[in-house]
């Protein structure tokens, strides 16, 4: 099936008014979204917002209160990340889980290294996964001078563009991606928006979770935006322009009493200042 004709179908994930308290703190209340095969849904907010919440029910590290959670159609409460990733959802953290001083194919395969040879004389494959690593990197337009680096050496872009090629190769149907860019510089984050559109041509539906409308609106297909717990609005690319998601998620009307409010008067004119001046003159 192509990623066209996937678009056709059914959202792969769908949270259907999705509540999520802890104790008398509502962090999310009746929050909806889709994420469609070959789409990027971006899920806007600034901190507090709530979408820290968010990534942790699509990964399966907390359970919602209320509400439906659907993946492919189906009704499910995931048990745990490892469920989530039997499902088909791989979400890449802020941090990258890496270990810096371990090679390039060695964080690809971290977890899931496959082996040769039995019993006594069971060892890695590493042949196997240094050009599975190689091959899948270029696969998505990376091409690493080498794949024996310590991915510590590497900058920040370009670790995670190997954690979304990563997610890629292991099956991933929905990619999570939890602010790719928010570290990075002007070049690097292009970099990574252009891995993350390779992401969604791959058939992938991606949630993108950022603070930067101008990203977003970018590679974004869906946007939805937080604001403290709840969602205050939601889009899609065709009915929002940058300049209206920009001023919806600084807070609208909200940012102009702000600027209302900072706007420079005229400073008072002390008593007998303008006879002393006429004097003086």
């Amino acid at each position: 099936m192509t990623a066209t004709s996937e678009k056709s179908a059914g959202p792969l994930v769908e949270l259907d008014d999705v509540s999520k308290f802890y104790g008398n703190i509502k962090a999310l209340e009746h929050v909806s979204l889709e994420v469609h095969a070959g789409e990027i849904t971006c899920v806007l907010g600034d901190n507090g917002a709530g979408k820290s919440t968010l990534i942790k029910i699509i990964a399966g590290l907390h359970r919602h209160d209320a509400g439906r959670f659907l993946i492919d159609g189906e009704e499910t409460t995931l048990a745990n990340p490892r469920d989530a990733l039997d499902r088909g959802i791989a979400t890449v953290y802020q941090d990258l889980a890496v270990v810096p001083l371990m090679p390039v194919w060695r964080n690809f395969f971290l977890g899931s290294e496959p082996t040769t040879g039995v019993g006594p004389f069971k060892r890695l494959d590493v042949r196997k996964m240094r050009e599975t690593t190689r091959t899948e990197l270029l696969r998505m337009g990376i091409d690493l001078r080498d794949v024996d680096q310590p991915i510590g050496t590497l900058s920040g872009g370009e670790r995670q563009c190997v954690a979304i090629a990563r997610a890629v190769y292991f099956g991933a149907k929905v990619l999570v991606l939890d602010e790719p860019t928010a570290a990075l510089g002007v070049k690097q984050s292009g970099v990574v928006l252009k891995y993350v559109a390779a992401a969604r041509d791959a058939g992938l539906g991606v949630v993108l979770i950022t603070h930067n409308p101008h990203h977003a609106h970018l590679v974004g297909d869906r946007f939805v935006l937080l604001k403290r717990g709840a969602m205050s609005g939601s889009h899609t690319k065709d009915d929002v322009t940058l300049d209206e998601l920009t001023r919806q998620m600084a807070g609208g009307s909200e940012l102009e009493e702000l600027s209302h409010e900072l706007e420079r008067t005229p400073a008072p004119t002390l008593p007998g200042t303008s006879a002393a001046t006429e004097e003086g003159s």
